[in-house]
């Protein structure tokens, strides 16, 4: 058979892990076969990114703005457990995901992967929901303090052109704990685009929230943000596809999208999206089933699975025991970018392949072959057998 051929690389950042593990399997087993692929190969592992002082993260960010599509590899952020499993560590490394975001000035949008056998534990839920999170600034970038003694706390913003602005925060009569948050207009603004554009992309609605009625100047910036840019560039695309921009507070979001039908994405700040895209995700089944995708204003995509390395799976792969680790995911990140590429080039047959590789997944499942996290979650009654990766993919392969 004739490989599938590539106009232009994509940019492909390996990982750690179990994943790491699967990532090789998963292009061995389900696209090498069909596909003459053409990447940009940057190895995101902790050692390597040690041996570099993370100048490997920076240069792989670089090249999927410049070559517009990226996928990549779940990969370890070190805590201090890490930095003892990990001696040769030099220091305790930033997220590579943080510093990808950061460079491509991108916004995640994760989106459950959804399977008859598999119900939502929302029963009115019938579509996904898909979180866009703000990944810059607030609590994730605070300044923190903790004081002892009675006293105040003020902040004080200095400008270039010698003004200065100050606000009183809190007097104290005794030990206190302080936090400082800051968000950049550019990077909201950035936010709102991304949204915007994701949203056509989709043909789906767009929903924000925020608590503009407590946090007045900072989540009113946000609101008023989002306002500014939905009326200027993106109401008459909104209007003529028939998808609408709603937004509201987020406790009565939170409420609205319990009773919803699904079928929309949600746009929240930084925390708040860390937040609800976990709890979206163990609604509909769980992390091992989310895809998440980065986008940046600019038209760049970089793909990903939402989970970790799995790092228990691994330590037991390494003991040479099979391991039932689910590999969807990791999967949809190479067809979201396979999907892109092929967009972006005008390479039909690289899309159809993409989409043909995420149907013979589902199709596996909705057999009933399936590694044993999903087994757990599988409506009563469902008939499944319990496989380890390795054989799933074959399964996978064998209907591709």
């Amino acid at each position: 058979m004739e490989k599938i051929q590539m106009k232009t690389p994509l940019v492909e950042m390996d990982g750690d892990e179990m994943t790491r593990v699967l990532w090789k399997m998963i292009k061995d087993v389900l696209i090498l076969p069909y596909v003459e692929l053409r990447t940009e190969y940057y190895d995101l592992g902790l050692l390597h990114r040690n041996d570099t002082d993370d100048q490997v993260t920076v240069d792989a960010a670089n090249a999927a703005k410049h070559l517009g599509v990226a996928v990549k590899c779940a990969t370890i952020t070190p805590n201090e457990q890490r930095m003892e499993e990990y001696p040769q560590l030099k220091k305790m490394w930033k997220s590579p995901n943080g510093t990808i975001r950061a460079i491509m000035d991108g916004t995640v949008f994760r989106t459950p992967i959804v399977i008859d056998c598999v119900k939502p534990a929302v029963k009115t839920w019938q579509a996904p929901i898909t979180i866009a999170r703000h990944a810059y600034g607030d609590v994730y970038r605070a300044a923190e303090l903790r004081t002892d003694v009675p006293g105040e706390c003020t902040m004080t913003f200095r400008g270039e052109d010698g003004s200065e602005q100050a606000v009183s925060v809190q007097r104290v009569e005794g030990p206190a704990v302080w936090q400082g948050m800051h968000n950049k207009e550019q990077s909201i603004r950035s936010f709102a685009r991304s949204c915007f554009q994701y949203a056509i992309d989709l043909k789906q609605d767009l929903w924000f929230s925020t608590k503009d009625t407590i946090a007045k100047i900072y989540d009113g910036r946000f609101k008023a943000i989002f306002a500014e840019e939905y009326e200027q560039h993106y109401k008459a695309d909104f209007e003529r596809l028939g998808i609408e921009y709603f937004y509201t507070l987020i406790d009565d979001a939170v409420a609205r999208v319990i009773r919803s039908g699904g079928g929309f994405i949600w746009a929240l700040k930084n925390y708040d999206g860390d937040v609800m895209s976990d709890m979206v995700s163990t609604a509909f089944g769980s992390l091992a089933m989310m895809t998440s995708v980065l986008v940046s204003p600019d038209g760049n995509y970089e793909f990903e699975a939402a989970h970790g390395t799995v790092t228990r799976h691994y330590y037991r792969w390494l003991k040479g025991e099979k391991t039932s680790t689910n590999p969807i995911a990791t999967i949809f990140a190479w067809t979201g970018a396979l999907n892109k590429r092929g967009e972006l080039d005008g390479t039909p047959e690289l899309c159809d392949f993409a989409k043909k590789l995420e149907k013979a997944c589902l199709d596996t499942l909705a057999s009933g072959t399936m590694t044993k996290d999903l087994i757990a979650l599988a409506e009563p009654g469902f008939e499944a057998r319990a496989v380890d990766s390795e054989e799933f993919l074959k399964a996978v392969a064998s209907r591709l």
